[in-house]
């Protein structure tokens, strides 16, 4: 296990100590042998079950085999970059799927509902790891360190492992207030056992995790000194950045954030992080070494990690057999799904590399006339299940991948300062923009000066299209369109947008998505999204 973090956290101890579920009550009490005070009962407990909370960004097997906690969906299904990768690229120009599966086709028709099982998959999974973090900053209070005799460096120790669960537990309520806006809400303190949550709004939401984040910071390693894989300071002012970008999404007109969304992408900047020099070595099964530009990743690994989410589906999804699986590190694999509309090439000069080296695509056929049809479309290979010399990375059974999947790195920083700054944000400066944004460029052509762009250049609509070039497939293109106001609007269509092959606008409403119904019949608490 040569780059995950399990090893390290000790994670075998903790697959067989499942302490909560998110069935109906987001918080249950153990229905094994094993208790909390066993767990916790040591230091190296404490850093063992730290590894649950992080797990359940990457290991399926962890909810456990009833499937109906996360919706009735297969297990390398409910995986949560997979979950998050497709409400985020399905339902834009990004990725169109040629399966006709149960549910998949809403995306792309913008017309999901409350009983989409996918949806209500991602919204159960983010409620589990949130439950997951609630039990662990649940027992690692000054006052349950001190009852079991964690003291001294040990206590430290466990303190900073909590302010890390903190962290993923704003990480995951980020997420549900971005997709969901309104989700129910429990923490540490909520009782155990059956209990109904409240709703909370996206605005006070948004106060929460602003306050939380803020709250943890101090708490947190010093950017850069954490195990790679694990939540520093970095990480939690890279997530007020990008909550700070699209306050007005989440508060409403008028209120919008971005002089401090400059504020904490300096702070990123500032804090010793590099761009690699190549970008195709950001998605390769090795991308754990020497990287200098990730901030915090999921990581997985295609040996000891195994499931069918993450970048094992990135990976497979984007290739057919005719593709040669064996060149992109997955000799067995190629399930033949996910692909770009014409859109997505189209942002770039050169397909087919020779100008800006991020157009990874394959194929002739930009258009596409059936969905169902994986070879209409360009086949995006941004993601490699291979080592940086060219060879495959260990891989039992072929399919499986080992390329860690970047929740923040510092492209994105430097590309929120820039939106920021022309937004009106104060702090930041439209040249300091421009060098941040012709660093990108001049990476993506090799090294060349020739892709830079002038200050005339650098407009809200050209760094719309700039985070296209350098964002694509990594799951931001729904927020992004959303922010700009063109995600369900007729002003800018892309193929089979809405359900027809021109595209068409659908109902605004579709900026966010149904509460489940499931959660709606158990809990009289919450109310439905508007429109739904």
């Amino acid at each position: 296990m040569k780059k995950n973090i399990w090893k390290n956290l000790g994670m075998a101890v903790l697959v067989s100590a499942a302490l909560v579920s998110c069935k109906k009550d987001l918080d249950r009490t153990p229905t094994n042998a094993t208790t909390a005070n066993d767990v916790y009962s040591t230091p190296l407990g404490y850093k063992q079950s730290l590894a649950k909370v992080y797990g359940a960004f990457a290991l399926t097997s962890s909810v456990g085999a009833d499937k109906s906690d996360l919706g009735g969906i297969d297990a390398g299904t409910s995986d949560f970059i997979r979950l998050y990768w497709s409400a985020q690229e399905w339902t834009t120009e990004e990725a169109l799927c040629a399966w006709n599966n149960t549910d998949v086709p809403d995306f792309h028709n913008l017309n999901w509902g409350p009983n989409n099982t996918l949806l209500n998959g991602l919204y159960n999974r983010c409620i589990y790891q949130i439950t997951v973090a609630n039990a662990y900053i649940r027992e690692s209070t000054d006052d349950k360190l001190a009852s079991r005799g964690i003291t001294g460096a040990d206590a430290d120790n466990a303190r900073k492992y909590r302010a890390e669960a903190r962290f993923l537990r704003a990480y995951q309520y980020w997420v549900l207030m971005d997709l969901f806006g309104n989700p129910p809400y429990v923490d540490e303190t909520t009782p155990i056992g059956k209990y109904l949550p409240e709703q909370i709004t996206r605005a006070k939401l948004f106060a929460y995790i602003e306050s939380e984040l803020k709250a943890i910071e101090p708490a947190l390693a010093a950017p850069r000194q954490n195990e790679y894989g694990r939540a520093d300071q970095a990480a939690d002012w890279a997530l007020l950045a990008r909550m700070y970008l699209n306050a007005e999404v989440y508060l409403g007109s008028g209120n919008a954030k971005n002089t401090e969304a400059i504020t904490y992408a300096s702070k990123v900047i500032g804090a010793g992080y590099t761009l690699m020099s190549s970008y195709q070595r950001l998605f390769l099964a090795d991308n754990n070494l020497s990287n200098t530009e990730t901030i915090l990743s999921v990581n997985y690994d295609g040996v000891n990690t195994q499931n069918y989410g993450g970048t094992t589906y990135i990976v497979n999804a984007a290739i057919n057999s005719d593709m040669n699986p064996a060149s992109f590190g997955v000799p067995s694999g190629g399930w033949g799904g996910n692909r770009s509309t014409r859109n997505l090439p189209l942002l770039f000069a050169d397909r087919t590399g020779t100008t800006d080296k991020r157009a990874m695509f394959y194929g002739t056929n930009q258009e596409i006339s059936n969905v169902n049809e994986f070879t209409q479309g360009l086949a995006v290979t941004k993601y490699k299940n291979l080592l940086q010399n060219g060879t495959a990375a260990p891989s039992t059974g072929g399919t499986y991948c080992s390329v860690d999947f970047p929740l923040f790195r510092l492209a994105e920083m430097y590309l929120i300062y820039a939106e920021a700054t022309l937004r009106g944000g104060t702090g930041g400066n439209t040249g300091t923009a421009l060098t941040y944004v012709n660093a990108l460029r001049t990476r993506a052509y090799a090294g060349s000066i020739a892709g830079n762009i002038t200050q005339a250049s650098l407009t809200l609509n050209f760094l719309l299209d700039e985070r296209g070039r350098e964002l694509y497939w990594e799951g931001f293109r729904r927020t992004d369109l959303i922010r700009y106001g063109l995600f369900t609007s007729a002003t800018y269509l892309w193929p089979w947008k809405g359900g027809i092959r021109d595209g068409k606008g659908v109902e605004a409403y579709r900026t966010l998505f149904p509460i489940p119904s499931s959660d709606l019949n158990n809990n009289p608490n919450l109310k439905q999204n508007t429109g739904y």
